[in-house]
């Protein structure tokens, strides 16, 4: 949900200066619809990056749609999750090596995205309990979930369902979206509008959503640790991703119980989808605990070295 300016961002900044003097509320009503509005994208960005067999395809119905996806391989299931504004083979890259190790790998357009139907906002729009409703009804639909490779927003949607419940055995954060207060100082930024019309949009999120703050992904996982045992994390950030601070990762992983963090330099929001020291860490760490793992597996792949960092430990790219 990154704001970015153009054309029409300069007139949004024009629009938000009046209305934050005149109308707050209705430049908070501009604000939701920015917000919760993802950017199309292009042929040439969904372009694959890697080779890929025929998948078996399928739909769910959600929200008197369906959602679209498809699934490789045999075995313990690993759910792809991609993020806002996203699309499910936008992590492909991660499918052929987890197929060869002896997983089933899902992956899926969430609401209003790629090819599946529009969500309850219509097309173009979605929200973060909105994606991770969907993403349980795929796993209710296509069966447990061993590993969740998740990326951004993804990562976001996937605690929440951690919270519903959802019991995966190892899950890989790739550039999680952590903190969205974090993201509304960037939308404030971008298109300069003052307190008046932040507050007004935070009274109308909050009436939706509850707080804001009760995303933050360290408290959501924090209240989580206390009640039950948390999957196997490791979470993979670029310390220049401009969109989702990989200080938000270190501190959710400091209260995630035997997390591990890889950080990495040059990648920023997008290149750890198809990285390829990224795609192979994650899977030595799925591979980790599968009992009939195809591929060898190690702690850590060459070019990294591990430290300690508090509870958690720390990888990072030499």
């Amino acid at each position: 949900m990154a704001a970015k300016k153009s054309t029409n961002g300069r007139s949004l900044v024009r629009a938000f200066r009046i209305l934050e003097k005149i109308a707050p509320g209705v430049g908070a009503e501009l604000l939701d619809r920015a917000w919760f509005r993802f950017p199309p994208i292009s042929e040439k960005a969904r372009r694959l990056r890697v080779e890929l067999p025929a998948a078996e395809t399928f739909e769910v119905p959600f929200q008197g749609g369906m959602l679209r996806g498809q699934a490789w391989g045999e075995g313990p299931t690993v759910y792809l999750v991609h993020g806002w504004g996203g699309w499910g083979l936008q992590l492909a890259a991660y499918i052929p090596p987890l197929v060869a190790e002896g997983f089933r790998v899902v992956t899926y357009d969430g609401p209003s995205h790629g090819a599946s139907d529009a969500g309850r906002d219509g097309p173009t729009r979605s929200s973060l309990p909105e994606l991770a409703e969907a993403f349980q009804a795929v796993v209710a639909a296509q069966g447990p979930a061993y590993g969740v490779v998740a990326h951004s927003l993804g990562a976001a949607a996937t605690a929440l369902a951690l919270r519903s419940g959802f019991a995966p055995r190892r899950v890989v954060f790739l550039a999680a979206a952590t903190d969205f207060v974090h993201t509304l100082d960037m939308f404030q930024t971008a298109f300069g509008f003052g307190p008046r019309v932040r507050a007004s949009f935070l009274r109308r999120f909050t009436r939706k959503f509850g707080t804001m703050e009760s995303y933050r992904m360290d408290l959501v996982i924090d209240a989580l640790a206390e009640d039950r045992e948390l999957p196997a994390l490791l979470a993979i950030h670029d310390r220049g991703d401009h969109e989702t601070p990989y200080q938000g990762t270190l501190a959710a992983a400091k209260v995630w119980p035997g997390a591990t963090v890889q950080l990495t330099d040059g990648l920023g929001h997008h290149r750890v989808l198809w990285d390829k020291e990224v795609v192979e860490s994650t899977r030595r760490f799925l591979a980790a605990a599968h009992p009939y793992a195809r591929a060898g597996h190690g702690p850590q792949v060459s070019g990294e070295r591990a430290v300690a960092d508090g509870a958690f430990a720390v990888r990072e790219r030499m």
